[in-house]
């Protein structure tokens, strides 16, 4: 009788003793956990509401994400065409006036041809003098040229074209064969143009997990949905200082921890792996120890967490499961049966002999 003392004292220990480290509260569905904040590197207790993956919350999550997807920036249709700017280098040609054309005509050395346009954006030719054309397109720039030459001469027919695209430039980094910086001509220059040209992507690119900076934001872009569901909106008209990074795949995993039958990290397949992937992938969860009731998506977020809880005892857990999309870092964590876990408190605490208790209890009728 008196060895079935200590398992007495170990029951009426409170619930805090299985789980150091997280202050678990029932209050309104809170429970409490410690983060570390991005001020001073100290942990603070932040409140997490824990919430449950219904119908009615998958729905609502996959707006908020077509809102995401779809939160672009506008295209300015004024804006398609090529704009001159500083450092490009035009040609320009007049007409029956031989001696405004370029010295040599067409001997001269492709790189030495044509006149380049300053840093302020203006450009020089004879007669006119100094005349701005930066911000304009070509068609721009040749009819304001028509109209100051023709103070000087009559009929005046000429033509302009860039000769080198200097002037604006995008930056397209990241899981693509060759990084770098990429000049902008005439031709409207797209999100699958700029991947294109870099040699298209790695086998380790996430075409899910593409960002473009532009002017201070970062934009998601949802490449893999422009190719495989024709989503266009995805594709967007790049512009001067933009800066596109094709994500790393390798950096996509979700991690599968608890009462799962293999517990690992699992790569997300093209930006896409639902609950019932992940589960199917640790093998399912562990009958004999899990409680199915406690499946917890655990998704730390940017200094906000969420949590969500699967009640695999539900009939539709399944349907429910197959539908809520997980993300990369999202750690899927099996809750344990409370017989579990106090066998495993009591095999800690009375190692070797805790078998030889039970048995006796058990002979005792208890």
């Amino acid at each position: 009788m008196f060895r079935l003392i200590p398992i007495m004292l170990i029951l009426t220990l409170p619930g805090c003793f299985l789980a150091p480290g997280m202050d678990m509260n029932n209050d309104n569905g809170m429970t409490e956990i410690e983060l570390p904040t991005n001020r001073d590197g100290q942990l603070v207790k932040e409140k997490v509401r824990i919430v449950p993956i219904t119908a009615d919350l998958i729905i609502e999550r996959e707006t908020n994400r077509r809102q995401v997807i779809n939160n672009l920036p506008p295209v300015d249709p004024n804006k398609t065409s090529y704009r001159i700017g500083p450092q490009d280098r035009l040609q320009i040609t007049v007409w029956e006036h031989p001696e405004l054309n370029d010295p040599g005509g067409e001997k001269i050395m492709p790189e030495l041809a044509g006149k380049v346009v300053d840093e302020n954006g203006d450009l020089y030719y004879p007669y006119v003098g100094s005349i701005h054309v930066a911000g304009k397109t070509v068609s721009e720039a040749r009819a304001d040229l028509t109209r100051e030459l023709s103070k000087y001469f009559k009929k005046v027919k000429l033509d302009i074209r860039v000769l080198s695209f200097q002037a604006h430039r995008v930056a397209v980094v990241g899981e693509v064969v060759r990084p770098g910086v990429q000049t902008m001509n005439e031709t409207p220059l797209t999100v699958a143009e700029a991947i294109t040209r870099a040699g298209g992507s790695t086998k380790d690119s996430d075409f899910a997990n593409v960002a473009l900076a532009r002017d201070g934001k970062l934009y998601k872009l949802d490449v893999q949905s422009m190719y495989e569901k024709g989503l266009t909106t995805q594709n967007l008209l790049l512009k001067d200082g933009d800066v596109l990074n094709v994500g790393d795949q390798k950096d996509s995993k979700v991690f599968v921890m608890g009462e799962a039958n293999r517990q690992q990290a699992i790569q997300i397949n093209k930006g896409r792996m639902s609950l019932s992937q992940a589960l199917a992938e640790a093998s399912g969860v562990d009958f004999n120890t899990s409680r199915p009731g406690d499946i917890y998506v655990i998704r730390a977020g940017d200094m906000h967490p969420e949590i969500f809880q699967l009640d695999a005892e539900s009939p539709d857990a399944m349907i429910l499961a197959d539908q809520f999309p997980l993300q990369a870092h999202d750690t899927l964590f099996i809750g344990t049966a409370g017989v579990t876990q106090w066998s495993r408190v009591l095999n800690q605490i009375l190692p070797g002999s805790f078998t030889a208790i039970m048995s006796q209890a058990a002979m005792m009728g208890m």
